[in-house]
């Protein structure tokens, strides 16, 4: 790749100020990463004309509503961007990707990114279509991604889980949070503020998990949990 992600900054704007919305229409904000600047002057340019996007500079990405990564292939740079930027509760992540196969889109979702355009379809109507479902927590994935992503589950469910005798829905939605929050590195305070829970509950959730599962301890349940793609 010309240029690693992780360290691209956002799409500078004009004169690196951010653009102020007109009228009286709230604008989603939007931070561009890009593998090379050619890409993301491409990018910028066809958001820019839409009175529905608020392009941010390079000192605001971090306050982004959706962070637009886009890229040719999802390589290690890639992910590790994916990852860094899913951990932000501010913003929610796209991707448009020039090529995706099945590992590399496991590797998306694994980064928490429920949305992805391919580039060859990246017209300046379906960007914004893009963006403005990531804003609103929509996934998008073109067709045959989402029937890759179905036979992936598929598969997952008969090879790791069935000979278990467990299902996906062996976490509660809560449960599956939490140990989410647990793999991030935060302690139980932390994740009962993220959560709205008690400390307590927090304990006791986490509690029954290790129990219910015979697991040794958080890091175990949360290893156990990633193992089984519950997580």
């Amino acid at each position: 790749m010309p240029a690693s992600t992780s360290h691209v900054p956002a799409a500078a704007v004009g004169s690196g100020h951010r653009i102020p919305p007109t009228g009286g229409t709230e604008r989603v904000t939007v931070a561009v990463y890009a593998a090379d600047p050619i890409l993301r002057v491409g990018v910028v340019q066809q958001l820019r004309q839409r009175p529905e996007i608020d392009l941010l500079a390079d000192a605001d990405a971090e306050t982004a509503q959706v962070s637009l990564v886009v890229v040719d292939h999802v390589e290690d740079d890639v992910a590790a961007l994916l990852h860094r930027l899913r951990l932000n509760s501010a913003t929610r992540v796209a991707l448009v990707v020039a090529t995706l196969g099945s590992g590399a889109l496991q590797r998306v979702i694994e980064c928490g990114v429920p949305a992805v355009l391919r580039r060859a379809d990246a017209d300046q109507n379906r960007l914004v279509h893009l963006v403005l479902a990531t804003a609103n927590g929509e996934g998008v994935l073109p067709g045959d991604l989402l029937g890759k992503l179905l036979a992936h589950v598929g598969s997952l469910q008969r090879s790791a889980l069935d000979p278990h005798g467990l299902s996906l829905s062996t976490l509660t939605t809560r449960e599956a949070d939490m140990l989410r929050l647990v793999s991030e590195g935060l302690d139980t305070a932390e994740i009962a503020r993220k959560t709205a829970y008690s400390e307590r509950t927090v304990k006791n959730v986490l509690h029954e998990i290790t129990n219910r599962l015979q697991l040794r301890n958080r890091a175990h349940a949360v290893g156990y949990a990633l193992r089984n793609g519950l997580i």
